[in-house]
């Protein structure tokens, strides 16, 4: 009982037969854990008031086909904290939010808005144009639980820290297939990817979108800035594109595609997010962005195949990017020569 009211007492029973009920045990096999039964809402509720969040319309439909509501959306959340926040603390931000529910349409935030919760704090950032914006970042899961209160749907981390804004920390490709492409040919094009990263001695790790595709992301020691970061990873793409152009393209625009992959390097210049690990995707099902290793990844026959169930359930299992915060690499002088494009 969530939030039980007294209606009334009985007087027609006697006192002396009036006892406390006993569970009573049952026969069969218990149901499989669903959305519904495997996120409970009142572990939700209890974390928010614990970070201090007033979580309203905790009832309130998120997911529609995942019957997920917001309560059990922060129960998500606090079951993957460990392993999400890592990735998103203290990052500039960009939400994908749906304040009006299941049915309306979604829109893209990236600057602090007056009303926010205290757990959102504000970065001042230079924007391309020369004015000065305040954009958002969190700092523990309060932060996160506010945006579920505010009904993000998805979390977009930048390429580095608030600390280190001008210096890129990790690199992402983002694989994205044209329209009907095998999964197969993704999974190969993200073993390429893995490949021409580690013959410039860079370390890559894998997590599958919960869209259509892959990002391969390899974590750097922050010692260059953006335009040498973007510099190398065009031309990663451009080359990969050149050596296979009936495989690959580096045309953003989706009529180009023609049955090939579109590398999607641009996610690595100032500005610019990627989904972050462990964070849901505003598509029915709540399909949510997971990492995994590369000899998991040959087993995977779709790139949205982790619900929020079966993401919480993992975060409690050995986890596959164990090594990525030991890695200590950088892009060479020698890598970025090779590469460059100006």
């Amino acid at each position: 009982m969530r939030e039980p009211s007294v209606t009334g007492v009985k007087t027609e029973e006697p006192k002396r037969e009036v006892k406390l009920e006993t569970p009573v045990a049952t026969s069969g096999a218990s149901e499989a854990p669903t959305a519904l039964t495997a996120l409970d809402p009142t572990v939700g509720i209890a974390a928010a008031r614990k970070a201090g969040v007033a979580l309203t319309h905790p009832d309130r439909v998120m997911y529609a086909d995942a019957g997920l509501s917001k309560a059990q959306l922060v129960a998500y959340y606090t079951r993957v904290a460990d392993r999400m926040l890592p990735h998103l603390t203290r990052r500039p931000l960009s939400l994908v939010r749906r304040p009006q529910g299941r049915g309306t349409s979604s829109f893209f935030q990236k600057h602090a808005s007056e009303g926010f919760p205290s757990a959102f704090k504000a970065v001042p950032i230079v924007e391309a144009d020369g004015e000065t914006a305040d954009y958002m970042y969190v700092e523990g899961l309060d932060g996160v639980i506010a945006g579920v209160q505010m009904s993000t749907l998805e979390f977009h981390v930048w390429g580095s820290h608030v600390a280190t804004l001008e210096k890129t920390d990790r690199i992402v490709f983002d694989l994205d297939p044209d329209e009907g492409l095998d999964f197969g040919r993704t999974r190969d094009a993200a073993r390429q990817v893995k490949a021409r990263l580690e013959s410039l001695g860079l370390v890559s790790f894998a997590m599958v979108t919960g869209g259509k595709g892959i990002h391969i992301i390899a974590p750097l020691t922050p010692r260059r800035e953006w335009p040498d970061i973007k510099a190398f990873c065009r031309g990663l793409a451009e080359a990969m594109a050149h050596d296979a152009p009936d495989q690959f393209t580096t045309n953003i625009r989706r009529a180009s595609r023609g049955n090939r992959i579109f590398i999607d390097y641009l996610r690595n210049e100032r500005g610019a997010t990627a989904i972050a690990p462990y964070s849901t995707r505003a598509r029915n099902q709540a399909a949510c962005a997971i990492p995994v290793s590369w000899t998991e990844l040959d087993t995977l026959a779709r790139a949205d195949t982790f619900s929020c169930v079966a993401a919480a359930a993992r975060a409690s299992q050995p986890d596959p990017w164990g090594a990525y915060f030991e890695v200590q690499q950088a892009i060479s002088s020698a890598a970025l020569r090779k590469l460059r494009r100006d």
